[in-house]
């Protein structure tokens, strides 16, 4: 079996880089997920478990061409979070995500970082659509939705991550029409 090549590409908002996700991101990943700040995306974790959650945050770029990046604050170069795209197997559609760490959060760097993720699922890979999988307990990440014009869908039981919604992100025209 031959290795697969793959590149992750680096993109830029005024305060941060959204980058290849890297092993350094482990510890701040670990301490996230050792906590109940990640109730809303499959946590608390293990170690072990976070590690292979990181792998498999890099993985999915190899398999699909397109995933989360790691959040750089461009000012001190702290790990905020990851903010991208994903549709692993079994997922209803392609999502654009945030999971940001708790220091990073209520300062708009997750509805700043998705606007370029948006982007770049339109502008290069041509989705014609997104949406994004919300706990309905967790407003933050609804706000975020809401910020982005993403509006509600409707809900659905995830036989993993139980009762989730569906919020539907503005369409490529819609975006371009809301920026005139």
């Amino acid at each position: 079996m031959t290795g697969t090549s793959f590149t992750i590409p680096t993109l830029e908002t005024d305060r941060l880089i959204l980058r290849a996700p890297r092993e350094e991101d482990f510890a701040a990943e670990y301490d996230f997920f050792a906590s109940d700040a990640s109730r809303f995306v499959g946590g608390p974790l293990p170690d072990h478990r976070t590690w292979r959650a990181l792998a498999s945050v890099i993985g999915h770029w190899a398999l699909r061409g397109f995933g989360f990046w790691a959040l750089e604050d461009k000012a001190t170069g702290t790990y905020q979070g990851r903010v991208g795209l994903w549709f692993p197997l079994g997922w209803k559609e392609r999502e654009i995500g945030w999971t940001l760490m708790p220091h990073a959060t209520g300062k708009g760097f997750a509805t700043e970082a998705a606007l370029v993720a948006r982007a770049h699922a339109y502008d290069v890979l041509g989705w014609d659509t997104a949406i994004s999988q919300i706990d309905p307990a967790n407003e933050a990440s609804k706000a975020v939705a809401r910020r982005l014009g993403a509006s509600y869908e409707s809900s659905y039981e995830d036989p993993e991550y139980g009762t989730m919604e569906i919020w539907r992100h503005l369409s490529p025209a819609a975006v371009k029409e809301a920026a005139q």
